[in-house]
């Protein structure tokens, strides 16, 4: 049973109750100003698992991202059957006047970008060019290329995209498995030819987070060396080895300026790094300042839409995420909320709010349930706890292998009073 919890928990706040191991390390990262580029409705929709969205579908997780404070995104690969849902969702952001700044997905080829351009001038609005190429060796070795042809084609795009007065981001492709002479190069051409942006692509989810620091630094070396004073730096990482989340937060302290995620991971593989994890995680660690009390409707929305369902231990968004049927934990939670004590209840038993994130706590009755459990949820339900009615909930509870639902606690009162 849910209780109600009417105040918000901000967790960036100190509490004199919690000791935070987490500020006592002499090293601990300085972070600065982050934004974020939604990548659900584009590299997400590459997962050979999800369904395609249909437009109205993607419309509502483009205005669920605005919610959230996510200004940019890419919505997509125009020289794809995706071209007429790209065309509706540009009218609906230019139409609406929405605070988002779409972006696109090409090849550093001269004619995907003039997709970009001719869209861009049928809407009237800013499109952002996310053009990639393999820049890693072994990439180079399958496809045929030497570093000559990398860069005549990075320099070909970014400088046509210059013409069409299209802003346009330069991708390296597995950039965390690419030679640094090979990144020195690559990215100096890019950047001297007129990249607005630099993107850095853990594209098959190789980097560790000193891997990712490593990088970052190297690259953001990189683009000062080459005058490149104004130039964003990106970072798109995916989840092969379960790192999405903490590669992303060590490429935002190693000074990226931009973090690529998609709703619920989804992506190609093992996923990329999910945005409403790493939206929970800037939020702790007080580096994203909107209020997320609607991401959970953002994590439903995308979960509809694709047909991949939520894990019910999936964090925080999860079912199970803010539930307990364990005496101890549900006696500590109710104990605290029958003192008035919202934040306690809200902490006790977890390192993150659920208030915060617009959830409840959620205690309910099974086996490894005890007394406090049952008159917790007897107490919130409005129905005097007699002993003989405990007593009964708790055998059922401890007879049965899942927790029991409302309805069955429901019809075990119902029994036990017209006894």
């Amino acid at each position: 049973m849910l209780f109600p919890l009417t105040l918000r928990v901000d967790m960036t706040v100190k509490n004199e109750w919690i000791y935070d191991w987490n500020d006592e390390t002499a090293d601990k990262p300085v972070f600065g100003a982050v934004t974020v580029d939604d990548e659900t409705l584009r590299d997400g929709l590459q997962s050979p698992s999800v369904r395609e969205p249909q437009l109205d579908e993607k419309i509502a997780i483009l205005e669920a991202m605005i919610s959230l404070g996510i200004r940019r995104g890419d919505i997509g690969l125009p020289m794809s059957s995706q071209i007429d849902d790209i065309r509706g969702l540009l009218r609906h952001i230019a139409t609406e006047r929405l605070p988002f700044r779409p972006g696109l997905a090409v090849r550093t080829v001269v004619s995907d970008i003039r997709h970009v351009a001719d869209l861009q001038q049928q809407v009237g609005i800013p499109i952002l060019a996310e053009a990639f190429v393999g820049c890693s060796r072994v990439r180079q070795l399958v496809e045929g290329w030497d570093l000559a042809f990398i860069v005549r084609k990075a320099t070909e795009a970014v400088e046509f995209a210059k013409q069409e007065n299209v802003p346009i981001m330069f991708v390296t492709e597995d950039t965390t498995r690419s030679h640094p002479d090979d990144l020195r190069v690559v990215y100096t051409a890019a950047i001297q030819a007129g990249a607005n942006e630099v993107c850095i692509a853990d594209t098959v989810g190789h980097a560790t987070p000193w891997g990712t620091r490593a990088v970052v630094r190297a690259v953001r070396q990189i683009v000062m060396d080459a005058g490149g004073t104004d130039v964003l730096t990106n970072w798109h990482g995916h989840s092969d080895r379960g790192l999405g989340v903490i590669n992303t937060i060590a490429a935002a302290e190693a000074g990226c300026d931009v973090l690529h995620a998609t709703g619920l991971g989804v992506g190609e593989r093992s996923g990329n790094t999910p945005m409403d994890q790493l939206l929970v995680n800037l939020k702790m660690l007080g580096l994203w300042e909107h209020d997320l009390q609607t991401l959970p409707e953002y994590v439903r929305r995308v979960s509809n839409a694709t047909r991949i369902p939520v894990p019910v231990n999936y964090p925080v968004f999860g079912s199970d995420a803010f539930r307990t049927a364990t005496g101890v934990h549900a006696a500590a939670i109710a104990k605290a909320m029958k003192r008035g004590d919202l934040v306690g209840a809200d902490t006790v038993y977890s390192s993150v709010s659920a208030s915060q994130f617009g959830l409840k706590q959620r205690i309910e009755i099974g086996r490894m349930s005890g007394k406090s459990n049952v008159l917790f949820w007897l107490e919130n339900a409005g129905i005097r706890a007699t002993e003989s009615l405990v007593e009964a909930i708790l055998t059922a509870a401890h007879e049965s292998r899942t927790v029991l639902t409302d309805n069955e606690i429901l019809e075990i009162v119902r029994c036990t009073v017209t006894k």
